[in-house]
């Protein structure tokens, strides 16, 4: 018995917590899957490292609980990129549907900015060729961009707070 047949035995509320999804939307996501795949192999070929329900599964797994593609392998008794392609796969044919694709980054934005999140580490880059002295941040051996350069040109961890034109 393969692991998704398994896994649809388990009750609703279960599968749900484990999976992600509803049995309903899996399955219909199974037949997608399984159409799609009778058509690419109907001259026949290698058997797969997986099934297509596994590979599924597998993709749910590694978006849902963050594993690695390797764990994962290990678990089902195939390699990273057999886990990798199955993955791409399983994106790929799922999207070209048109039945399970996400809404776009305009369906989501409602033009109103409810957060922003801004990035204030260091960021290290390669030694510049010219100008290396803006550019040092004093440490031995490392180039770093300062995320907050006031408006004098000077580079601040605070933001320069100096109404005279002086940075503090």
């Amino acid at each position: 018995m393969e692991r998704f047949e398994r896994a649809l035995k388990l009750p609703n509320a279960q599968f749900k917590r484990i999976v992600g999804t509803t049995k309903a939307v899996f399955q219909k996501m199974l037949s997608v899957l399984q159409a799609a795949y009778d058509k690419l192999h109907e001259a026949g070929g290698k058997p797969p490292d997986l099934s297509v329900g596994d590979k599924l599964l597998v993709t749910f797994q590694y978006y849902r609980e963050y594993r690695t593609m390797e764990h994962i392998g290990i678990d089902y008794n195939c390699s990273k990129s057999a886990v990798s392609r199955s993955v791409a796969w399983v994106e790929q044919t799922l999207s070209a549907d048109g039945q399970f694709q996400l809404p776009g980054k305009a369906a989501l934005q409602d033009g109103e900015i409810k957060e922003v999140a801004i990035d204030v580490t260091e960021h290290s880059i390669n030694r510049p060729k010219e100008g290396q002295e803006e550019w040092y941040s004093g440490k031995k051996k490392t180039h770093k961009q300062d995320p907050n350069p006031c408006k004098h040109g000077h580079t601040h961890y605070l933001r320069c707070r100096s109404s005279t034109g002086k940075c503090s």
